[in-house]
């Protein structure tokens, strides 16, 4: 893009951000990671800016190497600050390299299909306030594409009101089992722990962040923030979804729910987030059932034709059983720091069985 008048602005408004921040620590830095989202930009920022004010609050913009318009449409946000990088980074390492340019109390990582509503960021800050044994939380999240279609209040695929994981590795929701999303009627407006809160509007410790290792950077996208939440419990932290506190989410803006590479992800990165953090009494028992497992969901996708998510998990199994060696120091270190060898958030139940089997929906 040439440099204009708005690109100018924009770079001397950033440098003028950088000078106060440096002054002063934030108590909180809205962190929205970007990539090639100008029109979630345009959408969706209205709502941040208005609902986020505070004199020690910041709105940082990081971009994973857009190459839309994206920086344009933030120079109608002067208060903004911007982090460019060179490339997409992905959502784990995109995000580690932005919190380490943010010196604040907290850092909330926020999606950029987030709209949030009157009280969402004040109600989640004064709950980690108040308990200082919890890492992070999360806000309850709706659908916004129910919200602008129907005006029907749904729980959104990603994060729902607190997530949770069964005995063996699946992750699932409080108002969304598999792909069973339920009604928002109240049913789960109690503050509770979860086993995982949503990486689309994270409320996290900055420094707990920073000192557990962050999102694993390797994992480029899908079950970062799990296998994050999972080494905090570990290590003596609760995570709770605080419900008074709301927001819309769009949810498959980079990759679509059916996208194979998104397939791919999942099964991958949930088999290496088993290894690295399951403790050796569960570990045999519980990969050999996921290989069964994974192997009856790549033989569903072959029955019904889609030949790119049969082939992602065929790759993901092959890739994991490539990858154990190089992630055993990350196993032996996540061991070694535990305190807690298997957090008793995750369910003594199997999501698959209670879904298929017994028709459970909630």
């Amino acid at each position: 893009m040439e440099i204009g008048s708005s690109s100018r602005k924009i770079a001397f408004e950033r440098n003028r951000n950088e000078r106060d921040i440096a002054e002063k620590k934030m108590r909180c830095s809205v962190v929205i990671l970007n990539w090639n989202g100008a029109d979630m930009l345009r959408k969706f920022l209205p709502s941040v800016v208005k609902e986020s004010k505070g004199k020690d609050m910041e709105i940082v913009v990081a971009d994973n190497g857009s190459t839309d318009d994206s920086i344009a449409v933030l120079g109608d946000y002067p208060t903004i600050r911007i982090i460019q990088f060179d490339k997409n980074y992905g959502f784990a390492e995109g995000y580690n390299k932005a919190l380490e340019e943010v010196d604040a109390d907290y850092a909330v990582l926020l999606n950029s299909d987030v709209e949030v509503t009157t009280g969402w960021l004040t109600t989640l800050l004064s709950y980690m306030d108040a308990h200082k044994d919890v890492a992070a939380c999360q806000p309850k999240v709706l659908s916004f594409t129910e919200k602008e279609q129907s005006g029907a209040k749904k729980f959104e695929h990603a994060g729902a009101a607190g997530g949770y994981m069964d005995k063996w590795g699946y992750p699932y929701c409080r108002g969304r089992i598999r792909d069973y999303v339920e009604e928002d009627r109240g049913q789960y407006d109690n503050v509770t722990d979860v086993f995982w809160a949503t990486g689309a509007c994270l409320c996290i410790r900055t420094d707990v962040y920073k000192e557990n290792g962050g999102l694993d950077g390797s994992f480029f996208a899908h079950m970062e923030e799990i296998d994050l939440c999972w080494r905090l419990q570990c290590r003596g932290y609760r995570l709770v979804c605080v419900p008074e506190s709301t927001v819309y989410h769009v949810g498959g803006g980079a990759l679509a729910y059916d996208n194979p590479r998104k397939t791919y992800l999942n099964f991958r990165n949930n088999l290496l987030m088993l290894y690295k953090n399951l403790p050796d009494n569960r570990l045999h028992k519980v990969l050999a059932v996921r290989c069964l497992l994974d192997y009856v969901a790549a033989m569903q996708y072959l029955i019904k034709c889609e030949w790119g998510n049969f082939r992602a998990v065929v790759k993901a199994r092959w890739d994991f059983q490539h990858l154990r060696k190089a992630y055993k120091p990350l196993r032996e270190e996540n061991l070694q720091k535990a305190i807690v060898s298997y957090p008793k958030t995750i369910a003594d139940r199997s999501i698959i069985v209670d879904y298929y089997l017994r028709g459970k929906r909630k």
